[in-house]
């Protein structure tokens, strides 16, 4: 495997990449094949088997179970012929998307500017959207887009939201060698900048965003307009948050494209806006070749990137994300992977962050790409899904995730037998090596979520679980070996219902100072228990146990009493029937 040299800013040395270890540490697995252009693929909020991929001709696909269909189509509003940097280019669900079913696009209108978008499905998890819930976000002088120079490329174009849950918008300087109108240093351009605004606005409302009261340019270091988080980046291509495991950050790192000498990667501890990358009066750490001092940069100081590299290894920056998943071996949390989309080049990056600023420094650079399968077709995208495993999105037309070498293949048949609070779970190993050494078993509240239980168990193919309360589960174990975690069996829906289902039909009769009381029986009781209380819900007054479905008491004190019957059995005690209120005058 070759080594890959980076020029680590923050060392202000050429760094050799770490030697790869002799046997492969990482590989790919093809989740999706056979698609036209991705370029971004996207966990739907709603579930986690679902994913969108976003292609750069105007489809957004939904690929769940292995299966793919369109969930939204605006071929026919955007224009993707130029220089092959336009079309349909970024998509982010909003942080309420699983209620609200708010999501946004980042287009190339027909007429070569930058649009984004608002949508809405409804119900939030629909498998389709409607394309009349369009809502074009208005920028500042009244526009439903950003104007772009009559140039094809630097479009920027990806979306995310941040921790703070403002909604970031990486936009291009307009295209154009040396950004000709200087526009990333404009303050009164949106071009070249990174975009920070609040959609969390009602529907209504006139432009569909409103400018965060901590947006950093109020008139220091300079009036700008609101909507600018930071200064001097030439294409953003692909940025991401530090937000989702432990040990996470917040941090927020871009991989801006360079021009003819370095590809640069920036670092932004968390809510540190306002800073200066500096183009286009410099690339990376060098000044811009061929690039006038004049105009000068809107305001100093120029941040230097978290690295740069140069352009032998790779001809345009695709950012990636810190890793903080489970899957991978251990060393790999913490690591920043990134690639280049001319070269196919894949490499995670070693952090050190300062506890004290936040700011983070290169320690060693890995080079991944022959275990990842060598050239694969142009990497223009990372995804990562709700368990912060990482994906490649491949121009080819192809999603690949990356999974531990020596991870066992998933398991298969995953069946559940439930004997009242008893769970058997039973499976077939995996096929081919590396066979188990243990298995881990995740159950969840809904499809594909681990909220419930996490557990590992021994390397046998089945496991039993006892005293499980009633409930529905969504079931999946995965093989482990090496200290590696392998994909996910097919999930199974297990429903424990052990306690006899609430007594029906209720009725009571009073006669004197007599109560009786009748209900229906409820299947699988052995019994009841019949409760009275003072107030509705209450049981203060009598917790009777009784055999059959119904009972007579006498004496009973003058008063208004709330009941309610249990069924019983060897599980315990089940729901309450409906409540009747009694009166013995």
């Amino acid at each position: 495997m070759r080594r890959m040299l980076w020029v680590g800013v923050c060392l202000s040395v050429l760094l050799a990449g770490v030697a790869v270890p002799a046997s492969a540490q990482l590989r790919t697995q093809v989740v999706a094949e056979g698609l036209s252009r991705p370029v971004a693929f996207v966990p739907d909020p709603t579930s986690a088997t679902r994913f969108l991929i976003v292609q750069q001709g105007g489809l957004i696909r939904m690929l769940e179970n292995g299966m793919l269909s369109t969930f939204l189509d605006l071929r026919s509003v955007i224009r993707t012929g130029g220089g092959g940097e336009e079309g349909l280019l970024g998509m982010a669900f909003a942080p309420d998307a699983a209620t609200s079913g708010r999501f946004f696009v980042n287009f190339t209108s027909l007429a070569g500017d930058i649009v984004v978008a608002r949508f809405t499905r409804t119900p939030a998890n629909a498998p389709t959207v409607d394309l009349s819930t369009r809502v074009d976000l208005i920028w500042p002088g009244g526009l439903p887009y950003i104007p772009h120079p009559d140039n094809s490329n630097h479009n920027g174009g990806h979306l995310a939201f941040g921790p703070d849950g403002y909604l970031y918008i990486g936009t291009g300087d307009g295209g154009g060698g040396n950004d000709p109108d200087h526009n990333a240093q404009n303050p009164d351009s949106l071009l070249g900048k990174m975009l920070r605004i609040d959609v969390n606005v009602p529907d209504g409302h006139p432009t569909g965003y409103q400018v965060p009261p901590d947006n950093p340019f109020d008139g220091q270091p300079i009036p700008a307009l609101g909507e600018i988080w930071a200064f001097g980046l030439r294409n953003p291509w692909r940025y991401s948050f530090d937000d989702l495991g432990p040990g996470a950050t917040g941090a927020l790192i871009i991989g801006d494209v360079g021009q003819g000498a370095l590809e640069e990667v920036d670092y932004e501890p968390a809510g540190a806006g306002g800073r200066n990358y500096g183009w286009r009066l410099r690339e990376g750490t060098i000044a811009t070749p061929g690039v006038p001092a004049a105009p000068p940069a809107a305001y100093l100081p120029l941040t230097n990137p978290l690295f740069d590299y140069v352009r032998t290894i790779g001809r345009a920056v695709t950012g990636g994300y810190v890793y903080r998943g489970t899957q991978l071996p251990a060393a790999y949390r913490g690591r920043y992977f990134v690639a280049d989309s001319a070269t196919s080049v894949v490499g995670s990056v070693g952090l050190s962050v300062s506890p004290a600023t936040g700011e983070a420094t290169v320690t060693d650079v890995v080079e991944h790409t022959a275990e990842l399968g060598g050239s694969l077709g142009g990497i223009v995208s990372f995804g990562r899904d709700h368990e912060g495993e990482l994906y490649l999105v491949t121009f080819a037309g192809r999603i690949l995730k990356i999974v531990a070498a020596g991870a066992p293949g998933a398991p298969i048949g995953l069946q559940a037998s439930v004997s009242g609070r008893n769970v058997t779970l039973a499976w077939t190993p995996p096929v081919g090596a590396p066979a188990p050494l243990a298995y881990r078993l995740e159950a969840g509240s809904s499809h594909g979520a681990s909220d419930i239980a996490v557990f590992t168990t021994a390397p046998s193919p089945s496991v039993g679980v006892a005293g499980v309360p009633d409930g529905r589960y969504f079931v999946r174990v995965r093989g482990i070996a090496s200290g590696a975690v392998g994909p996910a069996s097919n999930e199974v829906e297990v429903v424990v219902a052990c306690a006899p289902p609430a007594p029906a039909g209720l009725t009571h009769t009073v006669s004197g100072d007599t109560v009786s009381l009748s209900w229906s029986p409820s299947a699988g009781a052995t019994g009841y228990l019949v409760e009275a209380g003072s107030s509705s819900g209450l049981a203060n007054l009598a917790a009777l146990s009784v055999s059959h479905n119904g009972l007579d008491v006498s004496s009973v004190p003058p008063g208004t009493y709330y009941v309610r019957v249990r069924a019983t059995n060897a599980c315990g005690v089940g729901a309450p029937s409906a409540e009747v209120v009694v009166s013995v005058p």
